[in-house]
This record gives C-alpha cells, structure tokens and sequence, in this order.
C-alpha cells in the first residue's frame, strides 16, 4: 500500500501505514460510550415511564375521557336520563353551536349577555387583583416593617376562606339596609339595592353626565345591535350587582397572589437593587426598570391564572343571584350549568363550556403574546 504524507503546521504525519498507530480503537470506544448512554437514557426513560404510569392512568381516566365524553355530547340533544352513547340521544351535529353563536333566539341572547357581563368582570377583576396583590407584596416585603408575619397571614386569610361563606356574609353586607349602605350614609350617600339594582355603571355615569338617556337610549347605540343585544347594552357596563361580585373576587383573590409576587420578589438577585441604588435610582424608576422586568414570568402567571379563574366564575354567582337581577350577573359558567341541570339540555351546555374553553385558550395565548420579551433575539455562536 502506497504511503501517503500528510503535513499540518510543518509536522509530517504519515497515514495508511502497517505499522502506524491508528485511532479506530479510540473511536470504537467512543462509540460504544455512547451506545451505553443511550442504552442509559432508555433505561431511565422506560423507569420514569413506569413510575408515571399510575398517574397518566388517573389523568386519562378522570380527566381526559370525561372531556372526550363532554365533546361527544355537544354533539347530542341529550335530557341525560339515557346513555348518550346508544341510539337514544338524537345526534344534531353542530346545531347547539349554531344557535349559541348564529341563530337568533333566546339562547344566543342569554349566551351573549353572560358574554358581556363576563367580560366586564374579568376587564376589572384581573387588572384590580393584580394590582393589589403586588401593592400587598410590595408592603410585607419591607425588612423594617414590624409584624410582616401578622400581615401576610391577614391579607392571605380571606383566600383560604370557604367562596360559599364569604357569598353569604358579603349578601347581609350590601343589602339595602346592609352594613355598606349604613357607612355610606354617614358621608351623605344614599347607598343602592346592590344585588337588585341592573343598571350599568358607565350608562348611569354618562346619564349623569347628561350624554345618554339611559332610560331610552337612542342614536347609532340603539339601532345597531350585535349577537341579539344593542351596542348600548353592550357598552353599558358592568351592573351594580355585578360591581359586588368584583369588589368580592379582588378581596378573596389578592391574598393569593400576594404570596406568588411575594416568593418572586425574595428570589430577586439582591446585587440588582444595590447597583440600581449606586447609580441614584428612586424608588419609582426602581419598580419600573428593576423589580417589575425582573417579575415578568410571575406577572404572566398571575395574570394566567386570573384569566382563567375569572372566566370560570360560578360559585360566587349561584350563591349571590343565580344572574339576576335581569340577568346582569348571569355568566357561561353558569349558564352551562343552568342549561344541563335546570332545562335538561346537556348539549348545549357542554357546548357553552368548549366555547368557553376556545376563548380561554385565545386569550391565553393573545395574553402570552402581549407580554413576551421583546428585545433582540442572539443567534447561536457558530
């Protein structure tokens, strides 16, 4: 075999020789280095898959077939007295999605109407729960303050405390003759029926201001409408029995987020607040370009879980007035509920919980969208 001499940086190497050292070895080692780590890996991955098992059986089981089943019966007009899966329930296709969405009538009214009253309540639930949460956080988070461990475990208090009775205390506080209404007339206020009083709060501040007729509203307002209700009604605002379901998810809910924003803010890098303070940064500009940026991920989460726990609001309206009055309190969660177990109609309702489940789902990724990083990517060094 011919000898071949190859030169790197002026040393002569020779290859393809008898007698030359050759690195097969060294690679056969390699090589079977790295059959045994993956051999490794597979072993791990099959242990792991084992030890979850129990779990994906659970999950699969009393959660994903329970939503394949709920899916199946949008599809159904079912009384739920029958087996949904035999012959007996009449298969209507995407009938219970059209008449919530398309088709004029009382349904598409009742499911726009919880439309709007629920967005009304997550547009200031979400906002109003965050801020007071971080305001919370902010405060307990002070080193000088004296009893932090009192304060943290009375802001939290009313999170841990049962929805059902803090209903039941907040309907004997703002009744006509509640306690809210007793306070309010100290300072001159004649306070309102609150869970009796429909009328939206931003057409009772414009009819005050003396731009629209709340009464009888008129103009572009009235004669166009959308989903069977008005562009006033829509514009209208939350109702004053609504503004009592707020003021109780902002004060039940804060505690919660407190704790989040809380551990977020200890986790800080302490060096950040320290060269921040070097270069004269009040505590302002401190919140805005360090504390806040630094929260970003927690923010997300808290703003997560505010959206999806405020477009799923039940327990709070079935104890406070079932959407009245005139349904200004009515939700889709509610009405889900309502449309399977009060009218017989378990399609529909399962049809109101998957559109709910779709608006979810936009908006959580319209939310993760609106709060991305938005510096300049780097690319990978090559």
């Amino acid at each position: 075999m011919p000898i071949r001499t190859m030169r790197t940086s002026g040393i002569p190497r020779t290859t393809g020789s008898p007698g030359a050292p050759d690195s097969a070895p060294g690679k056969a080692g390699t090589t079977a280095k790295a059959r045994a780590r993956r051999a490794g890996l597979r072993g791990e991955g099959t242990w792991g898959w084992l030890f979850v098992s129990p779990m994906v059986l659970v999950l699969g089981l009393f959660m994903v077939l329970p939503i394949l089943m709920a899916l199946w019966v949008s599809l159904l007009h079912w009384d739920g007295q029958s087996n949904p899966f035999s012959g007996q329930a009449d298969f209507v296709g995407l009938d219970n999605y059209r008449s919530l969405l398309t088709q004029d009538g009382l349904d598409r009214t009742l499911f726009a109407t919880s439309l709007r009253n629920n967005a009304y309540y997550v547009l200031l639930t979400v906002p109003l729960q965050t801020v007071l949460a971080l305001g919370l956080a902010l405060i307990v988070n002070q080193k000088l303050l004296r009893g932090r461990g009192a304060l943290r475990t009375t802001f939290f208090f009313p999170s841990v405390t049962s929805s059902i009775a803090v209903s039941t205390v907040f309907l004997f506080l703002f009744q006509g003759s509640g306690a809210v209404n007793s306070m309010l007339s100290w300072i001159g206020i004649k306070g309102p029926n609150w869970f009796a009083d429909p009328r939206g709060v931003l057409s009772l501040i414009l009819g005050g201001l003396g731009i629209v007729d709340p009464e009888r509203p008129t103009g572009i307002l009235a004669a166009h409408s959308t989903m069977g209700l008005s562009w006033f009604e829509w514009l209208s605002g939350p109702s004053v029995a609504m503004c009592t379901l707020i003021l109780l998810a902002v004060w039940t809910t804060s505690g919660t987020f407190m704790l989040i924003f809380l551990a977020a803010l200890q986790n800080i890098p302490r060096e950040l607040e320290e060269s921040a303070a070097m270069e004269g940064v009040d505590r302002r500009q401190m919140l805005w370009h360090v504390t806040l940026p630094a929260l970003r991920p927690v923010l997300f989460l808290v703003l997560t879980l505010g959206l999806i726990s405020t477009w799923q609001v039940f327990d709070q309206v079935y104890v406070m007035g079932q959407g009245a009055p005139g349904n200004t309190t009515l939700t889709p969660a509610f009405l889900s509920y309502s449309a399977g177990f009060d009218n017989a109609d378990f399609g529909q309702g399962s049809a109101i919980a998957f559109i709910l489940l779709a608006l979810i789902l936009v908006l959580t990724a319209f939310q993760r969208w609106a709060l991305r990083e938005r510096g300049a990517r780097t690319g990978r060094n090559r």
